[in-house]
């Protein structure tokens, strides 16, 4: 799959490769593409630096802050590419960009391969991960 885990099965070496390689693409765009058009980079960065940290992050999610905070500064450089919004804290800028954080992008894309086991449209069945468990005549998924 492309996902690099150490012997102890922690993601660090996989977090790092994909911030190494967000990174370039992004030092790429900035170094090459001098009309700096609001839409050319969105469209440039969705496409060439975004898969990298994306790219099946519902098996390596990270969970330490220091890996989530090393994969969100690659979208905190991106954001500051545009001079008229430099000023501005780090949400409002992805606000006015329309884009999300890359934590609430992961979180999403856990809850749809949640969703997706849920109702059978993959391959890896719901009850290895969750247990209904009946309390007060209510049936709850744990």
């Amino acid at each position: 799959m492309g996902v690099v885990f150490s012997r102890d099965l922690k993601v660090a070496l996989h977090r790092k490769e994909c911030y190494s390689k967000a990174n370039k693409m992004l030092g790429l765009i900035s170094r090459t593409i001098k009309y700096r058009h609001r839409s050319i980079l969105l469209n440039l960065y969705k496409s060439l630096v975004r898969p990298h940290l994306d790219y099946c992050s519902s098996v390596w999610n990270p969970y330490y802050s220091k890996d989530k905070e090393l994969l969100e500064r690659v979208q905190h450089c991106f954001t500051r590419l545009f001079p008229d919004l430099r000023g501005l804290p780090y949400d409002e800028r992805l606000q006015q960009l329309g884009l999300w954080s890359l934590e609430e992008r992961r979180n999403r894309a856990d809850l749809i391969e949640v969703f997706k086991m849920f109702k059978g449209f993959t391959a890896v069945p719901w009850m290895n991960f969750f247990v209904k468990v009946k309390t007060a005549g209510l049936e709850v998924t744990v």
